[in-house]
């Protein structure tokens, strides 16, 4: 007989989710699984995905799960990141086969240095057709039902030849996926300047756009080598502090606003965000400016001047350096 509607749900209601990371693009996915307890040591899992049987690491082993289910369930996980204004998508991705074994782990390193030679094969059929490709990276599915290759390029690229011969070549399925620049780092990147990993692999799932403003605002240096980054864009960095930096901002009277001060009445002249200082030039004095903290003056008339400059022209700034776009699949 015929499972009823409620009876599926219910069955589902209390099905059991572990949260994974997967795949070469680190990607976040819930998998079904029937275990009581999920081990608190480093351990990696062997799952089922719509491509195929993959590697994965377990994500929030330690006190994140309770009798084999997650604490927080998918509500909670979203509301989590939307609250952090990070769009963020984890869905049911598929199931827990098992716990990786020392001989999965070897196996997959093989299939490491199996990827290193696609590659190589891919680059030499991409010159032969002369296609305006660059072969960035080459993930071989742990279960070796397909091989992704990804590339970057400046436009769409009619890769069918490429695939028959890729196809011929290693009697599987093989899929190609266009990246940009910020993935082309995720993939690649090692360590940045600070002598961090690269923010966008070690642990960044959601790639926002960064303006120039953010870097005028910090006073970052201004020299593209400088807040520029593996990817040759500006740096994610500049956008943790961003929130902090235009809510102070926002506290300090405008360049040119006349204040009050406990030695006169003078003109703001220049200001610094994160020390909340004041630098004042005071009304029919010939010295220097003096530096008075904001809670030490009184506004007395609002400056009619426009805002300062790092607020100005955000919307051209965005455009100036817009989020490079990862394009849409192409799978064959």
């Amino acid at each position: 007989m015929a499972e009823s509607k409620t009876e599926k749900t219910e069955r589902r209601k209390h099905q059991k989710y572990m949260l994974v990371s997967f795949g070469r693009m680190q990607e976040l996915g819930w998998f079904v699984h029937n275990r009581d307890k999920i081990t608190k040591t480093n351990k990696r899992v062997v799952i089922k995905t719509n491509r195929g049987l993959e590697l994965g690491y377990l994500v929030g082993r330690f006190a994140s799960y309770k009798e084999g289910k997650f604490k927080l369930g998918q509500k909670q996980l979203n509301q989590y990141y939307k609250k952090n204004d990070i769009e963020f998508a984890c869905k049911k991705s598929g199931k827990f086969v098992r716990y990786a074994s020392h001989t999965d782990v070897s196996e997959e390193k093989h299939l490491k240095k199996i990827a290193k030679e696609e590659k190589q094969c891919c680059r030499k059929f991409t010159e032969e057709l002369n296609l305006p490709m660059k072969i960035v990276d080459v993930e071989h599915i742990f279960g070796g039902e397909r091989i992704i290759f990804y590339f970057m390029a400046d436009g769409r690229v009619d890769f069918r030849e490429l695939v028959k011969k890729l196809a011929d070549e290693y009697q599987t399925r093989i899929e190609m996926r266009q990246i940009g620049s910020r993935d082309e780092a995720k993939i690649l990147g090692d360590f940045e300047t600070c002598g961090q990993q690269c923010c966008c692999q070690r642990f960044l799932k959601d790639l926002k756009p960064v303006s120039m403003r953010m870097a005028k605002l910090q006073k970052a240096t201004l020299d593209p080598a400088k807040i520029s980054g593996y990817c040759g864009r500006l740096k994610c960095c500049l956008r943790y502090e961003d929130e902090d930096y235009s809510e102070l901002e926002k506290r300090l009277p405008r360049r040119g606003t006349t204040v009050k001060t406990e030695i006169g009445t003078g003109k703001v002249v220049d200001y610094h965000i994160l020390t909340q200082l004041l630098k004042i030039k005071l009304d029919g004095a010939n010295t220097e400016p003096i530096v008075v903290p904001l809670e030490k003056i009184e506004v007395i008339e609002n400056s009619s001047q426009q805002p300062s400059k790092s607020k100005k022209n955000n919307h051209n700034n965005n455009k100036e350096h817009p989020q490079n776009q990862d394009k849409k699949n192409n799978n064959k």
